[in-house]
């Protein structure tokens, strides 16, 4: 199987979305990729298992795609064999009432991972550059100061969004918080293979709105916001990275790999050792239990 060089997939200077892939080839089958991703799964469980332990650090693991990219199969997989103690999963829909009462990145910042657990965003603060940048008429709801209606809307107004989401990043990177954005980078052929797939499985039917389509036609934009989001925010604290996401399990393998080369560059995340009075008691302690 071919080696991940994690370089490949970070997003390190501008880029043209064009030019980004959706497939990669792994130089193995199925069966071996599958195998692969079960032996870095659990990889990855032992990490989460010291740095629980650790507690110095937390890892907020972010993923934004288009529809049927795969984000909830992708989550799955990669995290199954981790202990739930350890994990805390958000998916971020439409704000609530009270989300709507604070500012767009409050319900973000309540929802981080306490140091020694991994926090996933299903869909994330980046969807106030996205989905609200393509429907600029749902920023109505957020009732800022300043926004009478959409013509208030200018560049100025996303670059200040930009330079928001970029300090609030800084902010929790500089404070112990280890930041993944995987984008799941599909292309528009196999998406529609994706929804036909759906509506012919009654199965999977369930997963089909008629909003798909809806935004199905708006891709172009959704393209063009993505390609901003990529150059905008990719930082050396808190990359982007494009993973090719037309076949599913090719993709899982490269995001779980690139976590786990990651977090093993952390030397200083260890499993606490006993204090030294208590490690010169252990055989008495077994001795105690033993003779119960």
């Amino acid at each position: 199987m071919k080696k991940i060089n994690i370089g490949d997939f970070k997003i390190q200077s501008q880029i043209n979305i064009k030019d980004l892939p959706t497939t990669y080839d792994l130089g193995a089958d199925k069966k071996d990729i599958k195998e692969a991703m079960r032996a870095v799964s659990k990889d990855l469980a032992d990490i989460q298992n010291a740095m629980y332990a650790h507690g110095k650090y937390a890892v907020l693991f972010c993923i934004q795609g288009m529809d049927t990219a795969g984000k909830d199969s992708l989550i799955r997989e990669v995290f199954k064999e981790f202990n739930v103690r350890g994990i805390v999963a958000h998916s971020f829909k439409k704000p609530t009432e009270l989300e709507l009462k604070h500012d767009y990145l409050w319900r973000h910042y309540i929802a981080l991972p306490a140091r020694g657990k991994f926090g996933i965003f299903n869909r994330t603060h980046y969807e106030n550059v996205l989905v609200t940048r393509v429907h600029p008429n749902y920023l109505k709801y957020e009732n800022m100061p300043g926004i009478k209606s959409i013509k208030d809307v200018n560049e100025a107004f996303w670059t200040r969004r930009f330079e928001e989401i970029n300090n609030f990043e800084k902010h929790i990177s500089d404070n112990g918080t280890i930041i993944f954005k995987f984008f799941l980078n599909l292309s528009k052929e196999e998406q529609k293979n994706r929804l036909l797939r759906r509506l012919n499985r009654p199965d999977k039917q369930w997963k089909f709105s008629a909003d798909d389509l809806k935004e199905r036609k708006l891709w172009d934009k959704y393209q063009a916001c993505y390609e901003d989001v990529l150059n905008r925010s990719s930082k050396p604290h808190a990359p982007w990275f494009n993973i090719p996401a037309d076949d599913k399990p090719t993709a899982r393998y490269i995001v779980a790999k690139i976590l786990y080369d990651t977090l093993k560059t952390y030397t200083d995340i260890k499993e606490p050792e006993l204090p030294e009075k208590e490690k010169a008691n252990i055989g008495l302690y077994k001795q105690e239990l033993e003779n119960e």
